[in-house]
């Protein structure tokens, strides 16, 4: 993704450079709901587990952004269902499980090599149970949790996001459940700090 290379480069070359950006709608950020923003101040990131960018996205820039973030600013993820064929709302499933059982920090870097890295093929939700069995996960424990009141109503939480956002590829960020950042607008990773947290203060 060239927005993202952008970044990376500029990460590279003034990681210590501080901006006093104009932050404008329509070039850095689209609002994409007008209700006025409540409850805790979010940086949301879409991604898919099928998507390299979200990989390389995920190694390279989550620690620093959720680090950048101020005081009070929670960081989330959603998994988005566009990627992958039918595989990709398997996928959405076993990240929702994996948040639920609390092993996200150990599937998440785990599918995200078993896919980009060993090449490994998933074709049905047998061999995403699989991956959780060969990190300590047991299949009953996942499938109770796969049909669960909670891992439904995370997907249907997620999908309804997606949609309402209207992004159309990931990794993808978003801010109090009413602001696309456009990141190929920003030039390095404190001007990106800077824009999420102007957005998560923003009414």
């Amino acid at each position: 993704m060239k927005k993202m290379l952008s970044i990376a480069f500029a990460l590279v070359l003034a990681p210590l450079s501080v901006f006093a950006a104009d932050f404008k709608e329509g070039t850095h950020y689209t609002t994409f709901n007008q209700a006025p923003a409540n409850g805790t101040p979010t940086v949301t990131e879409f991604f898919s587990f099928y998507c390299g960018h979200c990989y390389n996205f995920e190694k390279t820039f989550v620690g620093p952004i959720k680090a950048g973030l101020a005081d009070g600013v929670k960081f989330e993820q959603y998994h988005v269902d566009f990627i992958g064929g039918p595989m990709g709302t398997e996928m959405t499933r076993a990240f929702a499980v994996a948040q639920l059982l609390k092993v996200e920090e150990t599937i998440k870097p785990a599918m995200f090599s078993a896919i980009h890295d060993a090449r490994r093929q998933f074709a049905t939700e047998r061999d995403v149970k699989q991956l959780f069995a060969d990190n300590g996960v047991a299949a009953a424990d996942y499938d109770k949790a796969a049909a669960s009141f909670m891992v439904n109503s995370q997907m249907k939480k997620w999908k309804q996001a997606q949609s309402a956002s209207g992004i159309r590829g990931v990794p993808a960020l978003m801010v109090n459940n009413k602001y696309v950042v456009d990141t190929g607008s920003v030039e390095s990773l404190d001007e990106l700090h800077e824009l999420l947290n102007y957005l998560a203060t923003k009414s």
